[in-house]
């Protein structure tokens, strides 16, 4: 039974066209996923026999010393080999892999064969430097299309890297430097965002100085803004790739399947941020996988992941998925919004883009400005929509397929995270799909939706997320700390050896999935758990509202009473007569439990830059209390 004072989750349905369904890479979702459980280790071998190994593994999974899990053990291979190396010698030689463009309209186009010869001459300029296997290399750079390079070079010489997004403070890059231990550290003078110059080797400097680990600082040249450059230590990137040993063909190194690939931070709502560590054999072997399948990938498909590539969306779904499969990927620099509202909208008729890929925070943004802006725009290329990083509002979900997909383009709603490597949750194009909900397990995933002692909850019922069985990509640990891996993700269901992933969710009377958000962004009133997905997608439902954020403010009667903040749409004004209109609104909307005690309009929220919304801020803001670590806040 669904609790009561909540609206049951949307029964609107969406079906996908009769000719997309016939023509997806996968056809019949229930198919697979009885494939992948009749035998789970048999359906991965086959995914891994569509990629190239120098020597094929001996074991699928070894799960012996769980949750330490190997998978493809014995196997020798390296992500570059799959990724470009097999790619120059074939037909994808001369075909496009990245076409990127700045802010400033500069474009760069990179074909595989190129990609791969400033791959090859980046990662002998990283071998000249002494960078060997398993040395760690951080990179702190915009969106420049040397990150890419960056990252796939230090994978072909066995170093993992560790990319830090190139808006992180200094205090933060200096904490993922020691922790990483890198001794070469790749930036940019600056980058481009809104019009103004990011100083990212300022950050880098104030960085360094902070301890001595650092002893190579690579630059990239971007904005040409006058930079302190430190004899012995900083190095011009366009001098290096010069140099005579800087040549383009290199050996690329021979990596066990259970080699680090790269460490990427996620910030921990307690202690400092944790290294998560991927590999390079599961993690390709999932990553393509479910870009294929969930993303219908084809040959002439033109595909942007609008998310930065300092992101695990950007490692998994910008840099390496779509470069396994061959795909020509877009690579845009700046802000959704800059000049104009209509910058992405401008990208996809230039560009012809097919698929876009991007987070309902900047859909919601986008919203705000209206229809006229993409109406200005021939969208008619695009064939599917995606949405990453938080759940979606059924609102913005019906906005962005109206009005963006013009009611053609399914929406690939995915649910995973930085720790999970890949989708884990989320429609093939030939699901039908309901608004805001994730729809069920990628296949070959087992999930499910439990109280606090494992038990299965009803239907309509939240609890805790838990994956019940291990998968390819996912986290081998905490880089450094093994103890904090079993701690966070393993104890509290280690009787059942189910991963925690920290959010909650429901499930619905057809089986759909629908992820309410982290467990800390629960609130409960009056006795009733209520996400703060559920109260925004109320306030966002009103005509007047582009972006909402809630929090819980103790009370000493109803234990917490909701306090909301809401950023109005383009001509809209706060007032006390909207406030009265808009309680009134997720009174009928969302339940009379949900209606927020008071209501402040407001011109931006804080944000983590990501675009999450930093609600612990909003709360400490309202208590008074300090505002405590800001160094992922956006402004």
């Amino acid at each position: 039974m669904a609790e009561q004072g909540f609206t049951p989750p949307t029964s609107e349905w969406y079906h996908p066209a009769p000719e997309l369904v016939a023509n997806a890479n996968v056809p019949n979702y229930e198919e697979v996923c009885a494939q992948a459980r009749q035998d789970p280790q048999a359906f991965w071998a086959e995914r891994a026999e569509t990629l190239s190994w120098y020597k094929k593994w001996d074991t699928v999974l070894d799960d012996s010393n769980a949750p330490f899990y190997k998978w493809f053990v014995g196997g020798k291979t390296n992500m570059v080999l799959n990724a470009l190396d097999r790619h120059v010698s074939g037909e994808k030689r001369n075909k496009l892999a990245f076409i990127w463009e700045g802010e400033d309209g500069a474009e760069v186009t990179l074909s595989y064969w190129r990609l791969w010869q400033e791959v090859n001459k980046f990662a002998n300029v990283l071998r000249g430097l002494g960078v060997q296997k398993g040395d760690r290399v951080t990179i702190y750079m915009g969106r420049v299309p040397e990150i890419v390079i960056a990252m796939l070079a230090c994978a072909k010489v066995g170093a993992p890297h560790s990319v830090v997004y190139g808006g992180f403070s200094e205090q933060a890059l200096a904490s993922r430097i020691e922790d990483a231990q890198s001794k070469v550290l790749l930036t940019c003078d600056g980058a481009w965002l809104r019009g103004k110059i990011v100083p990212l080797k300022d950050t880098v400097d104030e960085a360094c100085s902070r301890s001595d680990i650092v002893k190579d600082v690579i630059v990239v040249k971007r904005t040409g803004q006058a930079i302190n450059m430190q004899a012995g230590r900083d190095h011009w990137y366009h001098e290096l790739m010069a140099l005579p040993h800087a040549k383009p063909e290199a050996e690329t190194e021979i990596m066990d399947a259970e080699d680090p690939l790269f460490i990427l931070y996620t910030s921990g709502t307690t202690g400092k941020p944790k290294g998560v560590l991927h590999t390079h054999g599961g993690y390709q072997v999932y990553t393509s996988t479910t870009l294929s399948w969930a993303f219908d990938i084809k040959e002439e498909d033109r595909w942007w992941c609008a998310a930065d590539p300092g992101w695990i969306t950007g490692h998994s779904y910008i840099v390496y998925a779509p470069l396994i499969l061959g795909a020509t990927s877009i690579l845009y620099e700046g802000a959704p919004t800059f000049p104009e509202p209509d910058r992405w909208w401008q990208l996809v008729a230039k560009y012809g883009i097919s698929i876009l890929y991007t987070a309902p925070t900047a859909i919601r943004g986008l919203m705000r400005f209206g229809e006229d802006y993409p109406d200005r725009h021939d969208l008619s290329s695009l064939r599917l929509l995606g949405s990453v990083g938080e759940p979606i509002n059924p609102e913005a979900w019906r906005w962005y397929h109206r009005v963006i997909g013009k009611e053609r383009c399914p929406i690939i709603d995915t649910w995973w995270q930085t720790e999970t490597g890949g989708f884990m949750i989320t429609p093939l194009p030939s699901v039908a799909l309901k608004p805001g909900s994730a729809t069920r397990p990628f296949p070959g995933i087992e999930v499910d939706i439990v109280d606090e002692d494992g038990n299965p909850v009803g239907v309509n019922e939240d609890g805790d997320l838990v994956i019940k069985t291990p998968w390819p990509s996912m986290i081998r640990t905490v880089y450094g700390d093994d103890e904090r891996f079993i701690s966070q993700y393993w104890q509290k269901y280690a009787a059942q050896g189910w991963y925690l992933a920290g959010d909650t969710a429901r499930r619905d009377e057809d089986g759909y999935l629908w992820v309410i958000g982290r467990n800390d962004d629960v609130l409960k009133v009056s006795g009733y758990r209520l996400g703060t997905a559920e109260v925004e997608s109320g306030l966002v439902s009103h005509s007047a509202v582009a972006e909402s954020a809630v929090i819980g403010i103790p009370d000493e009667l109803r234990g917490n009473v909701i306090y909301a903040y809401c950023i109005l749409v383009a001509g809209a004004e706060g007032s006390d007569e909207l406030e009265a209109e808009l309680k009134a609104h997720v009174r009928h909307e969302v339940g009379p439990i949900a209606v927020p005690k008071q209501i402040e309009f407001v011109e931006s929220l804080p944000k983590t830059r990501s675009g999450k919304i930093m609600r612990r801020v909003l709360k400490a803001q309202a208590l008074g209390q300090p505002l405590g670590d800001l160094s992922t806040l956006e402004d």
